[in-house]
């Protein structure tokens, strides 16, 4: 049996293990990116690891999250990040450049390559055939040191598309869809792999809203082949000389198929507040609409903005809705600009963001009280609009634009023929805003302003596990509930003591002062504990706070690994019925947990208040439990760093 395309590339880049699901397996990564909302504290984490210069061949950081200077914190964080990427020799996208993953797309993507970003969204790279994966800041911080990636090895999931989109449906469609068949934990250690004869009708950017979107299903990574349309895409880049063809063996073999065929689909919305809580556009026709939303990493291509413009072109955005444009890099800014397409847009009333990630992580455009929002992001969790509670749903260009002209729901096929746009023959490329580290960058003065803070340092476990139960949260939590994202946070991610006093806001805004009483704590979670982005200040800042556990049904893949890169033990119920017997304030004791923990998977808890033993297990691969018994990853590391 031959090998799909997820398989080759990992065996190309296999550091350590076999192809086998749910095994451990190690990859050699060749490029990473890491943006300003993660990136201080990875290379604060770099910087601890003593290494004198990136060893990949790649790395990229870029500014594209926390752009609302209101004070000197952001601009403080940039000029460390700048100065951080020239001394140690990383590739810096200037603040306006637009987002990491549109940028990385057009001008680094490669197909056959590996990936490793510091945020969930970075599969959108899978669009040209690279195997690109999120990861915490911790693992990115290690790949850029010459270390491999550690992840399970995943089954792979063979998406047969059949068909052809039909007028006014969008490949955004396409991931609803699937969305709405498996759901936000329906992806979790999987990879899906897109084949067929449908294929073939997607572009580049379509694919990439597809890969982009995979993250929302839990999916390690999501890929399609390097084909004809890549070639095309890579050559109207002036990138040529980085596509090979690259697809699955004719007789591969799949851990799971789903077919889907495309000309089945008709425009999609996800309503409040999950992105797997899809229903048909005509189903919910008819609602008041106060803001519409385009752009993100998502939506925010040459493509989706020409035939927003389209829909526009002649049209007034209706007067009770707020509508916005974001454009996803400059280069995107600067077509539509010289195809007119941005005039039609400013003419019919959009307001036109800068460059960057914007709204889609609450920095900017939080909707007014009781509002309905519809944006074409990828995630409507509660308040991470920047409004609590907020209602936000999602979907594609075509049927934002649309809902701007009505100020309502609206089935965009209502409006007649679809405007149809083609992808150029040549993009504006210019890479002027991306700065390249000088030769001499040992020379290079590393500035930090007041507001970067010490990286805090983990030590290795007690022997014995014995703290309250600090809170006991339901299914879903992501990490938005655990440490929020947006303009009133963006600022204090250099800053983890600041960061603590937000720990839970949304759920218990108490957490961080009765974590601080109690010294030590646990939190229980339901199903896919830390769903969404792959935010390490999710653990971090629990860590600094004493959390020493996280009792939960299931965990997100990210999370959990971030999880064990601070120190903080994943445990899950062995019976998810012993859920309902903890509460919030509960004393729980495991006697000698660090020994047992690298004795085996199964465990007891006990439940000192209630006098009950509660079986739990752990996932931990013998790697892990090495890292978790070390104190955490950067002690790990810094005993194992490649030469």
């Amino acid at each position: 049996m031959g090998l799909n395309l997820a398989q080759k590339i990992i065996r190309d880049h296999l550091a350590e293990g076999e192809l086998r699901p749910g095994r451990e397996i190690a990859l050699r990564i060749d490029q990473t990116l890491t943006h300003d909302a993660m990136g201080t504290m990875t290379l604060l984490q770099f910087e601890a690891m003593d290494i004198p210069r990136v060893k990949t061949r790649l790395s990229l950081c870029y500014v594209d999250h926390s752009m609302m200077q209101a004070g000197f914190q952001n601009a403080d964080d940039h000029m460390f990040l700048q100065t951080m990427a020239a001394r140690y020799g990383l590739l810096f996208s200037r603040p306006g450049n637009g987002i990491c993953h549109q940028v990385h797309l057009e001008r680094f993507s490669e197909p056959g390559e590996t990936l490793l970003g510091s945020d969930s969204h970075t599969p959108t790279c899978g669009a040209v055939g690279m195997l690109a994966i999120g990861a915490g800041g911790l693992d990115v911080a290690v790949a850029m040191a010459g270390g491999p990636y550690y992840l399970k090895m995943p089954s792979v999931v063979q998406v047969i598309l059949k068909g052809k989109l039909l007028p006014w449906v969008a490949s955004k469609d396409l991931i609803l869809d699937l969305l709405r068949r498996l759901g936000v934990k329906g992806g979790l250690g999987r990879i899906f792999e897109f084949a067929g004869e449908g294929v073939e009708t997607l572009t580049v950017p379509q694919r990439a809203t597809v890969c982009n979107m995979g993250t929302e299903l839990g999916a390690t990574t999501s890929l399609f082949p390097s084909d004809q349309m890549v070639h095309s895409f890579l050559r109207a880049q002036g990138r040529e000389g980085a596509w090979k063809p690259l697809s699955a063996d004719p007789d591969a073999g799949y851990d799971e198929s789903i077919e889907l065929d495309l000309s089945s689909l008709e425009p999609l919305m996800a309503c409040p507040s999950s992105p797997d809580e899809v229903v048909p556009v005509r189903e919910v026709e008819g609602i008041a609409v106060d803001q519409v939303c385009v752009g993100s990493c998502t939506n925010s291509s040459y493509i989706d903005l020409m035939t927003v413009a389209a829909i526009l072109k002649g049209k007034r955005v209706h007067p009770a809705v707020s509508f916005t444009v974001t454009p996803g890099s400059r280069q995107v800014l600067q077509m539509i600009s010289e195809a007119g397409a941005l005039t039609d847009l400013i003419a019919a009333g959009a307001r036109i963001l800068e460059c960057s990630c914007g709204p889609c992580n609450g920095t900017g455009q939080a909707p007014a009280t009781g509002a309905v929002s519809v944006r074409s992001f990828n995630r409507n969790f509660p308040g991470r609009s920047g409004t609590t509670p907020d209602q936000v749903y999602l979907c594609s260009p075509q049927v934002a634009a649309a809902i701007a002209v009505t100020g309502r729901v609206t089935d965009p096929r209502r409006l007649g023929d679809a405007p149809r746009t083609e992808l150029p023959e040549l993009f504006a490329a210019d890479d002027g805003m991306i700065l390249r580290p000088p030769e001499n960058s040992e020379q290079v003065e590393i500035r930090r302003g007041p507001n970067i803070k010490p990286l805090p340092r983990s030590t290795a476990p007690a022997e014995s596990l014995r703290a309250p139960v600090l809170l006991k949260t339901g299914d879903n939590v992501s990490t938005d509930d655990i440490i929020p994202a947006g303009a009133k946070l963006g600022p204090l991610r250099s800053n983890v003591p600041a960061s603590a006093e937000y720990v839970f806001e949304r759920i218990d805004s108490s957490f961080p002062t009765r974590a601080k009483e109690a010294g030590a704590g646990i939190v229980v979670g339901g199903w896919n504990y830390g769903q969404g982005s792959s935010r390490e200040h999710a653990a971090l800042v629990p860590a600094y706070l004493g959390v020493k556990a996280v009792l939960a049904k299931s965990f997100a893949r990210i999370h959990q690994s971030n999880l064990i890169n601070v120190c903080i033990l994943p445990l899950t119920f062995a019976d998810e019925a012993d859920y309902d017997r903890i509460e919030q304030g509960d004393l729980l004791e495991m006697v000698g947990a660090r020994d047992r923990v690298a004795a085996g998977s199964d465990l007891v808890i006990v439940n000192v208040t209630k006098g009950i033993e509660i079986p739990v297990r752990h996932a931990l691969t013998p790697r892990q439990v090495e890292v978790y018994r070390a104190g955490g990853m950067l002690n790990y590391f810094r005993g194992k760093a490649p030469a």
